[in-house]
């Protein structure tokens, strides 16, 4: 009988969720400046954020897990016993993660390795990975994962504000941007990420406030006629706007008791940079 595990990156930002599955992180590598760490392992959120708040010098930058790691992974969920690996992965318009979790794939014999690219980041990856785990342990087949991960993948949108482009342009991690360039330090604009998982701007907006007040807009806009809609907020280390879009939220629509709300780990918080927000939402479904 198949004995199916998952396997997620760091950008999922799991190590932020309680929850009691085996499932292994390939871990990016945090450069600040002439220093390196692991994200997480060795420089946590608040850690982060707190060093690039005190020291306007530093820059961070990120390199993805090395393939050589990948394939240890692979292995020793072998010798557990896994017969299939389930491999979610942050956007592959974002990083080459996804690549090189392929490429790490065919090296290893004894295991069926299926690499899923979320198209997304944070939240919604995480949700891919938790719920691709509870199935397995439920019995659920490959195929049956996959298609509700696709179903996750097509139901979820994430909007999100920054206060300064420059760590998304310098990264490399924005698409679509050329109108935007010019005038890069006087707007805070409306992003998103597109059904094609890449990072998009949306809006030209001039303060960090009114981006805020528009990603809050753009929730209820899309969310008014859908059901079994979850919200989650994503923030690095910016407690204060997280705090508000909860209270709107929560005025507007009584009924929710509780918003999901995470911050982000330091391999995303390098690219959106510090006090960057994201409000999204994903449409629920039994497994």
């Amino acid at each position: 009988m198949p004995k199916i595990g998952v396997i997620t990156d760091t950008n999922a930002c799991l190590d932020y969720f309680k929850h009691d599955d085996d499932i292994p992180i390939l871990r990016s590598i945090i450069h600040l400046n002439d220093e390196a760490y692991l994200d997480h392992v060795e420089l946590k959120a608040e850690d982060f954020y707190k060093r690039l708040k005190d020291d306007q010098s530093i820059f961070p930058k990120t390199s993805q897990p090395p393939t050589v790691k990948m394939i240890e992974t692979y292995e020793k969920m072998k010798e557990k016993g896994y017969t299939d690996l389930i491999v979610v992965t942050i956007s592959s318009h974002m990083s080459g993660i996804f690549s090189a979790a392929n490429v790490a794939g065919t090296t290893v014999d004894g295991i069926n390795v299926h690499v899923f690219d979320s198209k997304s980041v944070a939240f919604p990856q995480a949700k891919m990975a938790l719920e691709a785990a509870e199935m397995a342990k439920k019995g659920k087949s490959v195929d049956a994962i996959i298609e509700h991960l696709d179903f996750i993948r097509n139901n979820n949108h994430l909007y999100f504000a920054v206060d300064t482009l420059t760590y998304l342009v310098k990264n490399g991690r924005l698409s679509g941007a050329q109108g935007f360039l010019g005038s890069m330090l006087k707007i805070k604009p409306l992003l998103h990420i597109s059904k094609e998982g890449k990072v998009e701007p949306v809006e030209k907006i001039r303060t960090f406030k009114k981006a805020v007040d528009r990603v809050i807009a753009m929730y209820f806009e899309e969310t008014q006629d859908l059901k079994n809609v979850e919200p989650f907020i994503c923030h690095a280390h910016n407690p204060e706007t997280k705090k508000y879009i909860e209270a709107v939220l929560k005025e507007k629509n009584p009924k929710l008791k509780t918003i999901f709300s995470m911050p982000l780990t330091p391999a995303v918080g390098a690219h959106g940079g510090p006090g960057a927000i994201a409000l999204g939402y994903y449409i629920k479904k039994s497994i």
